[in-house]
């Protein structure tokens, strides 16, 4: 059976806001601006939601694990979710001011683990506020929850393993497309992407709306791509394995396979000092 849809519109939530089972959680967080994502939130944010912020809580320290934002220890992760009241029985609605990129990698992380009760607000924040929606400057607080998902990430591939399969996946960068390029590189060691990768930048996936473009037009994108799985097995990567998550999610509208992520991602590979290709075109292995 085809699983329900990741997405949830404004109208849809306005509903729930007050429901007890419901968790909206603001993700809003900005390249090279610690804490900015948590400023945005106690300056106004939708009724009932809780923040949690990439580097603190949607990532581990990047120098105990691969890249810009590896993924946390799953232990250490559902810990900081219990504690912010997320539990087995809870609908978790994440969302965020760009596009859903950063919202994606919290709906990919609780996807993975196999908590089904996850959705992304389609058009995010500036969506709500086009639609008039309640803006409210309380912190919630609710009781500790207890989620139990898998022990383990299991949608993963790593450096040496993705190295090795380079040419036989479909690899996808979702950075924008001047830095896939290597015209620009405001964070990372040096410009570039990684070799065969094809751009599939993230505002590729929405509308001039703002908003997820209709799955059969995803469809299309990703066929164009190469990437639903006809010419083999797809894994998503970008800058720190964080807007990577949102091609997954653009994936999953279109009813496509799931693919792996390389979590480390362009920052992993540039730190390791591996070769890269620059221009258009995704160069060879």
């Amino acid at each position: 059976m085809p699983k329900p849809s990741p997405l949830i519109t404004v109208a849809a939530l306005a509903q729930l806001v007050d429901d007890p089972p419901t968790r909206i959680v603001d993700c809003r967080w900005y390249l090279g601006q610690p804490g900015e994502g948590r400023t945005a939130y106690d300056q106004g944010h939708i009724p009932n939601a809780i923040h949690l912020d990439v580097d603190g809580d949607l990532a581990s320290d990047p120098e105990v694990g691969p890249g810009r934002h590896p993924l946390p220890e799953v232990g250490d992760f559902v810990r900081r979710l219990e504690a912010a009241g997320i539990g087995d029985e809870n609908l978790v609605v994440a969302y965020d001011d760009v596009g859903g990129w950063v919202a994606a990698r919290l709906w990919w992380m609780l996807d993975d683990l196999g908590h089904e009760r996850v959705v992304v607000l389609d058009g995010g924040w500036p969506a709500w506020l086009a639609a008039g929606g309640t803006i409210s400057t309380e912190v919630p607080a609710f009781p500790p929850a207890r989620l139990h998902v898998r022990d383990r990430w299991t949608r993963l591939i790593e450096r040496d393993g993705l190295r090795s399969r380079l040419g036989d996946v479909v690899l996808l960068d979702a950075r924008g497309a001047a830095r896939y390029r290597g015209e620009t590189e405001p964070i990372d060691a040096y410009p570039g992407h990684i070799p065969t990768a094809r751009s599939a930048p993230t505002d590729g996936n929405l509308g001039s709306s703002g908003t997820f473009l209709p799955a059969q037009e995803l469809a299309a994108r990703y066929a164009a791509l190469g990437a639903d799985g006809s010419a083999g097995e797809v894994v998503t990567s970008c800058g720190s394995g964080v807007s990577a998550c949102h091609d997954a999610l653009a994936m999953r509208i279109a009813g496509l396979p799931a693919p792996l992520l390389y979590a480390g991602s362009y920052s992993d590979w540039s730190r390791h000092r591996l070769p890269v290709a620059t221009g258009p075109d995704p160069g060879s292995a």
